[in-house]
């Protein structure tokens, strides 16, 4: 099954940034993944291939951000970074590069980012 043309050019967006877009031992690529419903996040060492930290807005308490019915996805987003960094700095990890996927930097992307930073991850 062919994909759409939005999602088309997201992949060909993705292909692009990804190119100069490289996690290494020492900082990781924080990628992220937005469905219609939820946003996904990992912490990847790009050299091995491995995933190391991993969070989604799955994993968010319901109180963090309110009642998780009750707030928005960009709330829910942020959670969802805040989570994250919170697990990478348990590993020792404080440096990441940003890895939009494609999509545009604004909205529930941005808010990921804005709870990456918070949570203590630096880009």
């Amino acid at each position: 099954m062919a994909l759409s043309k939005k999602a088309e050019q997201r992949r060909r967006r993705h292909r692009r940034v990804r190119r100069k877009v490289v996690g290494t031992a020492e900082r990781l690529r924080l990628s992220v993944f937005r469905s219609n419903r939820h946003i996904y996040a990992q912490l990847i060492d790009d050299t091995t291939g491995q995933t190391l930290v991993a969070a989604s807005s799955h994993d968010v308490p319901a109180g963090s951000s309110g009642t998780k019915d009750a707030t928005t996805k960009v709330a829910i987003a942020q959670s969802t970074g805040r989570l994250l960094a919170k697990k990478a700095v348990a590993v020792n990890i404080r440096a990441a590069v940003f890895d939009r996927g494609g999509y545009p930097f604004h909205g529930r992307v941005k808010g990921l980012a804005e709870g990456s930073r918070e949570g203590g991850l630096t880009f």
